[in-house]
């Protein structure tokens, strides 16, 4: 059963707006470790970071609350496979945010271009 559906889109020039203005200090607020890693890895590190920006919000969408007082940016980790798919890791209020859902998945999709992000995300029963 679907418990819910979160979809964000972003642009990246406003992602990369913020990490030009606040460095690394932005990147940081809202990226776990590894995916700071492999944003940072890339020539273009906005392109991923909106993209990851565009899952967080849509995660948070799906399950109703939106970034806030019941999951933070840390709480989502969006988590790149060998095979180029993505997973989300959740941690700390957004593992129990899961189990408060009685959610068994979290599916996510992630798509960009040089200009946009976009994620969806299905929370499922």
């Amino acid at each position: 059963m679907i418990l819910g559906v979160g979809i964000d889109l972003v642009e990246v020039g406003r992602i990369r707006d913020s990490l030009d203005r606040l460095g690394d200090r932005f990147a940081r607020r809202i990226l776990c470790q590894a995916e700071h890693d492999y944003c940072f890895g890339h020539a273009d590190p906005a392109t991923h970071v909106a993209a990851r920006f565009a899952a967080k919000e849509a995660v948070s969408k799906a399950f109703g609350t939106g970034i806030g007082t019941e999951i933070g940016w840390l709480d989502i980790e969006v988590v790149r496979l060998e095979s180029g798919s993505t997973r989300v890791q959740l941690h700390g209020s957004g593992a129990l945010l899961m189990e408060r859902r009685g959610a068994r998945i979290l599916h996510l999709n992630l798509t960009h271009t040089a200009r946009y992000a976009s994620a969806v995300a299905i929370l499922e029963g």
